[in-house]
């Protein structure tokens, strides 16, 4: 480890752009803690302690989101306009076509950060309303300009985050908008770290030494999850060419256990957040039918078991439905076809296919299975520690911090690996 930090800092241009990267990061969290006038930051981090769905809102903005800065909505409307066109892809042809094309691909990323825009003033003037409208009296009185002025900084804080996060990936120090959710994610902790120490008692040396053991091990089968994959042999039939024989060789294809990421627990949270924030526009609503109808959907909606089940269900399932959105069995077994490769026993083709999509199928139950209890860990962990400050560990987080850290040392090794190449 030693070494490979040092060769790091004797490549130039490598430690530049972690340099970079690491200033880059720096204006972000700087910008996270300027905020936005006619809001009582204390009341805001209380409705969001107490508001679990919007702690994953603030989980995935950056933590910009709890101090209600200029960026407070992070890059939250770009994964959303993201995720609409990987869907789009899937029902569109003409989508899924230009997906495959270098052009194609361009293309689409310049519509999604046009699409970013009207997104992020949307879901600004939505938690706007929403923090104005909830009895804890975190937005004070606004004037007509001054939400006009709120929604435009916070847009503005959003597509500049979005250009930020692009040149981080630029760098292939790895994906930007992860890098970013990643820095907001260790300076929560760093503060919730600073808040255990300043109420630390000595008897609770036992609940510490296991909320050790619990995260140590988390992190262990967050490796393991996001590292697994099953081999599936691959032969490649013997062709003669001309005077040479080219093929006869064997290989493998990977099947990740993990494959979809994070991105199903971003869809559960969009999903769990939806009816909440609509109903909240209807808590001081004049009808008294519709005000109580909307009282106890977000009565509900703060129920931890009801809640629990729902957010696991849901995590649970995205894990399947994402999966088959990013791997096409069929696809993979054309191309075989078409290399003159094929699994030992097993037909090319539609054989070949359905094989592919049993099996991905068996693989990522565990994956699905991991990432829907990574969900629900905070709900375990706060039955099992209680209020106690500073004893919270999201799984959510953890994932996402490993996830981040393991591609990034990736990218850097590759990057080192090319010079030495290179000097050969």
């Amino acid at each position: 480890m030693p070494s490979k930090i040092e060769q790091i800092f004797k490549a130039r241009d490598l430690r530049n752009k972690i340099f970079f990267v690491l200033a880059m990061l720096a204006f972000f969290r700087l910008a996270a803690h300027i905020p936005i006038p006619s809001v009582d930051t204390m009341k805001l981090r209380e409705f969001f302690a107490d508001n679990q769905a919007f702690g994953l809102l603030n989980l995935f903005s950056g933590g910009g989101m709890e101090n209600f800065s200029i960026v407070t909505m992070g890059v939250a409307p770009y994964i959303t306009a993201s995720i609409i066109f990987q869907l789009l892809a899937m029902i569109v042809p003409k989508l899924e076509e230009m997906n495959k094309e270098e052009q194609g691909r361009a293309k689409i990323n310049q519509w999604t950060r046009w699409a970013t825009i009207p997104i992020a003033i949307l879901q600004s003037y939505s938690v706007i309303m929403l923090l104005k409208n909830s009895t804890t009296g975190v937005v004070s009185a606004m004037s007509p300009l001054s939400w006009v002025t709120a929604i435009a900084t916070i847009t503005a804080g959003t597509i500049l985050l979005m250009w930020i996060g692009e040149l981080i990936t630029e760098k292939k120090i790895g994906n930007g908008i992860s890098i970013m959710i990643f820095a907001g994610i260790v300076s929560g902790l760093l503060g919730q770290l600073q808040q255990f120490v300043a109420t630390y008692d000595p008897s609770m040396i036992f609940t510490v030494i296991s909320f050790a053991v619990v995260a140590i091990a988390t992190v262990v089968g967050v490796v393991i999850i996001n590292e697994g994959q099953r081999n599936i042999p691959v032969q490649y039939a013997r062709q003669i060419r001309g005077a040479r024989a080219v093929g006869g060789s064997s290989s493998h294809l990977p099947l990740r256990v993990n494959m979809a990421g994070v991105m199903p627990i971003i869809f559960a949270v969009s999903v769990i957040t939806f009816p909440q924030m609509i109903a909240q526009f209807f808590v001081r609503s004049q009808s008294s039918w519709l005000s109580a109808m909307a009282g106890k959907l977000v009565a509900l909606s703060n129920n931890g078991l009801i809640y629990g089940i729902l957010y696991f269900v849901l995590v649970f399932g995205f894990t399947y439905f994402y999966t088959e959105v990013v791997f096409h069995p069929k696809q993979i077994a054309e191309n075989l076809q078409k290399q003159g490769g094929f699994i030992p026993g097993i037909r090319p083709g539609r054989h070949t296919s359905e094989y592919l999509s049993d099996t991905v199928h068996k693989v990522i139950f565990a994956g699905a299975l991991f990432l829907a209890g990574i969900a629900v860990m905070p709900l375990l962990i706060k039955i099992w520690a209680g209020n106690t400050p500073g004893m919270t560990i999201g799984g959510t987080s953890i994932l996402i911090v490993v996830s981040v850290v393991i591609e990034s040392v990736k990218q850097v090794e590759a990057q080192l690996s090319m010079r030495e190449y290179d000097v050969m």
